[in-house]
């Protein structure tokens, strides 16, 4: 359902405000970089699409990651 670099919501706010993540790695679970402070965080697929706003876009991939 997910794919790299795409720009995931979520309805709970990140500790440092941030509510926007970019998926950076997709297997069993979902590895999520926050947008605002660049944390790293692993959820199960479940979980992020429990926990997901619909809307999603995708991020630029100029970068150099």
């Amino acid at each position: 359902m997910y794919e790299l670099n795409t720009i995931v919501v979520l309805k709970k706010i990140h500790p440092c405000g941030g509510k926007e993540w970019k998926i950076v790695r997709v297997g069993a679970d979902v590895k999520l970089q926050c947008l605002t402070c660049g944390k790293y965080v692993n959820l199960m697929r479940d979980e992020v699409r429990r926990m997901a706003v619909p809307q999603t876009k995708q991020a630029e991939t100029g970068e150099g990651m």
